[in-house]
């Protein structure tokens, strides 16, 4: 049974004291003017408990996921950003007109070493008709372009123009030398594909050198300061 204190206040007959350290307890008659302790206990209870989950530990032991977590979100939206900005369609700002890409032009070098067939069927070394423009017509005749070009070689420059056929034919101009090429070595060698109505035009000087290529044997002026420096 509980003892009285100083002031003869004591427990009712049969109830445990409390406990020294808390004091004196008074129960006011209205609960109510508890309420501003009651908040303070719960503010304090949802701090504390924030504080646990924070430091609560995760799975083997690791430490829940918080920060690093959140940066591996926000890079891996960022790089998805970039992979369908890069990725998505763009429309084109030329008024739909569609984009024309040039020929593929043979690399600038020495001309092979090859033997041709002439039109006797005799082999015919291709640099011992150097200077020359050579005319590869195997994907268009273009008779009236050949022409042009023999008109205006000057002279010592010859005008050779190879077919891929077993034989070379005989001469769409006056002053033009046909070869052919059965095997197709000149176009492997320089890596010039051959596209139909079109003849490419290799322009070699005395040394045997592949100063420029023609992809589209075009209008005279195209080429026309070209052969008079193959002449020189």
């Amino acid at each position: 049974m509980g003892m009285p204190d100083a002031e003869g206040h004591g427990p009712p007959d049969g109830l445990p004291d409390l406990p020294p350290e808390w004091g004196r307890v008074v129960v006011p008659d209205d609960a109510s003017a508890l309420a501003e302790e009651a908040r303070q206990v719960r503010r304090e209870l949802r701090v504390a408990r924030r504080q646990a989950t924070s430091r609560r530990p995760g799975p083997a032991g690791r430490a829940a996921p918080g920060l690093p977590v959140l940066a591996l979100l926000v890079a891996l939206l960022i790089t998805l950003t970039g992979l369908a900005a890069v990725t998505w369609p763009r429309s084109s700002r030329s008024g739909g007109a569609p984009t024309v890409l040039p020929y593929p032009t043979a690399p600038i070098g020495p001309l092979p070493a090859l033997d041709l067939v002439g039109p006797d069927d005799a082999p015919v070394p291709l640099r011992s008709l150097l200077p020359a423009m050579i005319i590869l017509v195997d994907a268009c005749v273009c008779a009236e372009e050949v022409g042009t070009a023999a008109a205006t070689a000057p002279p010592g420059v010859t005008v050779v123009t190879v077919t891929e056929t077993r034989s070379a034919g005989s001469a769409t101009a006056p002053g033009v030398r046909p070869l052919a090429d059965p095997a197709g070595g000149l176009r492997s060698y320089l890596h010039l594909s051959a596209h139909p109505g079109t003849a490419a035009a290799l322009l070699v000087d005395r040394q045997g050198t592949l100063v420029r290529v023609v992809p589209d044997l075009g209008p005279v002026t195209d080429y026309r300061d070209d052969l008079i420096r193959l002449a020189g």
